[in-house]
């Protein structure tokens, strides 16, 4: 069996921090390979659903946790001053002792933009500021320059400081499913293409694309890391599977695409094992999964005892 990584996200909306840390800690203690929090300001579907920032809290899981890997999905490149997030970022990475992965994409949600003062521009100028924020970062975070300055058409930095440096080279990892634009950028700049879970069931065609781009560019595709969001709704036996499959088509709809598709991680151990297969038949070899249930850990532990070890 092919190696595959294997990431969790973490409880983050209207869960208290204590929760967070807790699910962290055993996540890290049953073996996943990465931790994951989404980089919302605002609850998806209110903004009155408390939430916990997304660098604040990889911060914090960094120094409650030794060997995990942790990033966000993702972070939107305009939704903060590009040059201050690269600081934040360096800072959050030194905690951790060199583990963070920067998960980074466009964003779609207007008031977490203007609520905070930052324009929300249309879908091109957001890739726009998508690119350069990556061009920013890496300028920001090597060891080629001091001061960095960088004037572009969405950002603009004047002479930044970047001290200390992270101390890895921090992977970026690309989120997003457009196949023009965000594809190409994952291609000349990601470490990681992450397929959002509502396209899960178009990954074959996704990564077809993502090979084209890298010909274009001149980028080996083995460079890059195919992940796939996904919820992952498993159970001990079938009898069980089958009503939580049902369940989380309703609450979900096709936000975390569909629990019985094609490719869905969904039923048995066996079920599961064959459904991760499948994604490794197509190149992809890394998941940032969501259990589906109220209360994650269990679900987590059955994964992590009777399906991760057949591809490891």
């Amino acid at each position: 069996m092919s190696t595959a990584h294997f990431g969790v996200t973490i409880p983050q909306i209207k869960r208290p921090w204590v929760a967070a840390a807790d699910a962290a800690r055993a996540f890290e203690a049953m073996g996943y390979d990465s931790i994951w929090v989404c980089d919302h300001l605002y609850g998806p579907q209110s903004p009155q659903l408390p939430i916990l920032e997304a660098w604040t809290m990889v911060s914090a899981l960094a120094a409650i946790t030794e060997r995990v890997e942790i990033g966000t999905l993702v972070t939107p490149a305009g939704m903060r001053n590009p040059a201050h997030l690269g600081k934040i970022i360096a800072t959050a990475d030194n905690i951790a002792g060199g583990r963070v992965i920067a998960g980074l994409g466009g964003g779609w949600m207007p008031r977490e933009f203007t609520d905070f003062g930052m324009p929300f521009l249309g879908t091109g100028e957001r890739l726009g500021q998508l690119r350069e924020t990556v061009e920013l970062l890496r300028r920001m975070w090597g060891e080629d320059e001091q001061e960095v300055t960088f004037n572009g058409r969405f950002v603009q930095a004047d002479s930044v400081v970047c001290q200390p440096k992270p101390p890895r080279r921090v992977p970026i990892l690309i989120g997003g499913a457009g196949e023009k634009v965000t594809l190409r950028l994952a291609a000349q700049h990601g470490d990681y293409w992450n397929n959002l879970a509502g396209h899960q069931g178009s990954l074959s065609h996704k990564v077809d694309v993502l090979k084209r781009h890298c010909d274009a560019v001149g980028r080996d595709f083995a460079d890059i890391v195919v992940s796939q969001q996904c919820l992952v709704t498993i159970a001990p036996d079938a009898a069980s599977a089958g009503p939580m499959a049902d369940r989380a088509q309703q609450i979900f709809g096709g936000h975390m695409g569909d629990p019985k598709g094609p490719l869905a991680i969904t039923g048995t151990p066996s079920q599961c094992v064959d459904a991760i297969g499948k994604h490794i038949e197509l190149g992809c070899t890394a998941f940032v999964m969501e259990f589906f249930g109220r209360e994650t850990v269990t679900p987590a532990q059955l994964f992590a005892e009777e399906v991760a070890p057949h591809f490891k």
